[in-house]
């Protein structure tokens, strides 16, 4: 098979069909709570999503169909804060959010600090 050239389904490939860029960041397949608010309604307009995918560029999240594309967002993730993004596509009960600024997504997977008890020092009596 000498002189055949396979054609390569890379970016510049899509550019030239018209359709558009997949994303190019490592993402890390979680399930989250965080919140959710369009920025002209955050603070009282805040709706709780599952992440279900996160990267440093943006993640993928279950919805209520509240949100349309191309909405301006601020997503609260746990662990990394509050965070501005665009709706970049919407599907039945999922959407994808592009943020405006990276983000660590390891941040989101530290364990919680849990401050311990302190416990008695002598033993306690039962109350019967």
């Amino acid at each position: 098979m000498q002189g055949r050239c396979v054609a390569n389904s890379d970016s510049s490939d899509r550019a030239v069909r018209g359709a558009k860029p997949r994303r190019s960041a490592a993402r890390d397949s979680l399930f989250l709570s965080a919140t959710i608010a369009r920025l002209d309604e955050a603070p009282a307009g805040t709706d709780p999503v599952r992440v279900r995918n996160l990267s440093s560029i943006g993640m993928m999240a279950d919805h209520d169909g509240r949100y349309l594309e191309g909405d301006q967002v601020m997503v609260v993730i746990r662990g990394i804060g509050a965070v501005k993004g665009k709706v970049a596509w919407v599907r039945p009960g999922r959407m994808g959010v592009a943020f405006d600024d990276e983000v660590d997504p390891k941040l989101a997977r530290k364990p919680i600090k849990v401050v311990p008890r302190k416990t008695p020092s002598r033993p306690i009596r039962p109350l019967f």
